[in-house]
């Protein structure tokens, strides 16, 4: 086990945790103290420690098309909030069909199964015999695509799984949780010629693809630098009886100390200044302020009784990282799930020509703008709207349609035959802040090299987000 990223029960431990306090206090309090934060016995290196990369396994995946079919046959692990938020947006597509579902509380596979019966498609085959029953939907020989939106621990197992039945795979955030794990989730994909993606529907919000169309137009000049993060008031849910099936989200903050959400704000951002694609991160530094809000919280709100009293919380309050790029950018990123703020993914490019701020949305660029006064940033609709949003204006689902825009697009790869937008390579970058940041913080902010998980294949040009229309 790489002492930087100390794993997690699994999920069923997770869920038996919920039985009583002693379990609870067994399992957490242990590892609480495992992780508290002791000063460093030697002075954080001025350079990050030289990253060996893996010698490759197989071919690259940059570019692969998947395989085109008139169908696109889906089975889903993990039917709790996000899972079973998603299904209408599969269900929506005439050439998607919802096959098999998977989640070992079998009221929510039930549930589901009922919304797509009712969507006019037959009833899919039911999995729910128990964590490991996801095995077996990915087994079956008509499963093409597998999407995964399980607790975190669950995401690589799952993940790995898929790939070595044959089958493509879509997985919520973040990919994995150790950079081991990231590795192998490349390697596998590789070597079975499956695609392994980061379902981040954040590349896909408007403003986002709105951005990232203008930079790749040349509007804000040479970029510079970015930013983006994950800072939701989550204080509520993670101490909800019944939003989360256990308590494990809440007990990462028992585990780690770094960003342990880092995919919405890094994805667009990586979009924005081409990573992967023409320039790479390199580096990361991370700091994080004392962890107060939710022991805070707990002392107003939650009874003393309440098993969450045995559990000791290290991830800071906020945490900030520095990412530097190999073409000397600078990327920003937070999070922050335990403190009273409006939620806030920053959003934010910046270049010689000018800069763009969301959370509300404002832009000052040369020469459209001046006086110090912000401009309006809808006044660039018409032009940089992504064809996506054009032909899809007002889209179903949830988070402002981009999750219906999201899984519209990636359905739509696979049913054409086309390269993903995204890949495994850009999986692993997203997901590599999480255990980085860890490392770094407890280090006292020493810079981190982030692999290069493409193996120099990110020296080329190719397409990603920012796609043409099908013809």
């Amino acid at each position: 086990m790489d002492e930087q990223t100390p794993r997690p029960p699994s999920r069923r431990t997770v869920l038996r945790s919920t039985a009583g306090a002693a379990g609870a206090g067994l399992g957490i309090g242990a590892l609480g103290d495992r992780t508290a934060v002791a000063a460093p016995t030697t002075a954080p290196t001025a350079a990050p420690e030289a990253v060996t990369t893996p010698k490759r396994r197989g071919a690259t995946m940059a570019g692969v098309p998947f395989e085109g079919r008139a169908t696109v046959r889906v089975g889903i692990v993990g039917l709790g909030n996000r899972g079973s938020s998603m299904i209408n947006n599969f269900l929506a597509l005439p050439w998607v069909r919802v096959v098999a579902l998977c989640d070992p509380v079998r009221t929510k596979v039930e549930r589901a199964s009922t919304s797509v019966v009712s969507a006019g498609q037959p009833a899919p085959a039911l999995y729910a015999h128990g964590e490991d029953d996801y095995e077996n939907l990915c087994a079956r020989t008509d499963v093409d695509f597998v999407y995964v939106a399980t607790p975190w621990d669950g995401h690589f197992p799952i993940a790995r799984t898929a790939m070595l039945n044959g089958k493509h795979v879509g997985v919520e955030c973040p990919a994995a949780m150790e950079l081991a794990e990231l590795w192998e989730l490349v390697d596998l994909s590789e070597q079975t010629r499956r695609h392994c993606m980061q379902l981040e529907n954040c590349c896909y919000g408007r403003n986002e693809m709105r951005v990232l169309r203008m930079a790749h137009a040349g509007k804000f000049g040479e970029l510079l630098h970015g930013a983006g993060a994950y800072n939701h008031d989550l204080r509520d849910l993670l101490f909800s009886p019944t939003y989360y099936e256990g308590p494990w989200r809440r007990l990462w903050h028992t585990r780690l100390r770094g960003d342990l959400y880092p995919n919405h704000g890094f994805g667009p951002v990586a979009g924005y200044m081409d990573l992967n694609r023409g320039d790479r991160a390199l580096t990361i530094s991370s700091f994080a302020t004392p962890a107060l809000g939710l022991a805070e919280y707990r002392a107003a709100r939650v009874p003393s009784g309440d098993p969450s009293w045995k559990e000791t919380y290290v991830t800071g309050d906020r945490t900030i990282s520095l990412l530097q790029t190999a073409k000397g950018r600078l990327i920003r990123l937070e999070h922050d799930v335990s403190t009273p703020h409006p939620y806030s993914r920053i959003n934010s490019l910046g270049g010689t020509r000018g800069i763009f701020e969301d959370y509300p949305a404002r832009i000052y660029l040369e020469p459209d703008h001046k006086d110090d006064q912000w401009g309006d940033f809808g006044a660039y609709a018409a032009e940089f709207d992504h064809w996506l949003w054009k032909e899809h204006a007002n889209p179903p689902g949830g988070h402002g349609g981009m999750d219906y825009i999201m899984v519209y697009r990636l359905m739509q790869c696979l049913q054409l035959g086309l390269p993903p937008d995204f890949d495994v390579y850009d999986a692993a970058t997203w997901t590599a802040p999480l255990p980085l940041s860890h490392a770094s913080i407890k280090a006292q902010g020493a810079p981190q090299e982030i692999p290069d998980f493409t193996r120099g294949a990110w020296l080329g040009a190719r397409a990603g987000v920012d796609s043409a229309k099908p013809s």
